[in-house]
């Protein structure tokens, strides 16, 4: 049952299965040649050409959004509508846009480290993610996925100190936005995992009367299971 609960979790945190079949070697090639698949392109330096393109789509997003702030998180949406269809060349290139807009915005490191736990580089994912957090230590979303890539190396290694990261950061969340329907999905989960059901139960209510729509059906039932007395 245990092992069932892994996999199903994985397949939730997971955008699709067609885009953990991307060949991150290939992609890697690629951005060799095309900086745009390199956050923040990479710090290379760029082209008169594309300097000058950069200045056209700052000017153009700026007359139709306003601030860069609201042009930069209009992308960092476009970029994660990418993401959830797999796409994440896309995906990054809609980043990179946001980051050019505002490089103070953390939700851009939020989706370039998505991007890279897509691409199934943990450790690029985190150290993307601690720059958003170092931007704003508050961002419950970047905490959250932190946690998730957590979670993922639990299931892979089953090192109890992952579990327990991914406990601490998403407590620190929930401090911050204990609305959160996926954090307290993940949360009951990582009690689950911990054997602890008082807690699994406790945040999987939460979540319930907040709606429930994260929660499975497989996991429903499994805690239910476990936890039956």
């Amino acid at each position: 049952m245990r092992y069932f609960i892994a996999a199903t979790f994985l397949i939730l945190i997971s955008i699709t299965t067609s885009a953990q079949q991307i060949n991150y070697a290939d992609w890697q090639k690629e951005a060799q040649t095309d900086s745009r698949l390199l956050p923040k392109y990479g710090g290379l330096a760029k082209t008169q050409e594309q300097v000058d393109a950069d200045a056209e789509f700052t000017k153009t997003a700026l007359a139709e959004l306003g601030t860069a702030r609201k042009a930069s998180d209009y992308m960092v949406k476009n970029g994660f509508d990418f993401l959830a269809k797999g796409d994440p060349k896309n995906a990054i290139y809609r980043f990179n846009q946001a980051w050019l807009l505002d490089p103070t915005n953390e939700n851009v490191f939020w989706g370039f480290g998505g991007v890279y736990f897509l691409l199934n580089d943990h450790a690029k994912a985190l150290e993307l993610y601690t720059e958003g957090i170092i931007i704003n230590p508050k961002s419950a979303n970047i905490m959250i996925d932190m946690a998730t890539i957590g979670l993922s190396r639990f299931n892979a290694n089953k090192d109890e100190t992952e579990l327990t990261g991914s406990v601490n950061l998403l407590k620190m969340a929930y401090e911050i936005d204990p609305t959160s329907q996926t954090l307290l999905f993940k949360l009951s989960i990582c009690y689950y995992f911990k054997n602890d059901c008082a807690n699994a139960i406790k945040y999987y209510d939460e979540c319930k009367k907040l709606g429930g729509k994260t929660l499975t059906e497989a996991y429903t039932k499994a805690l239910a299971a476990k936890c039956k007395n």
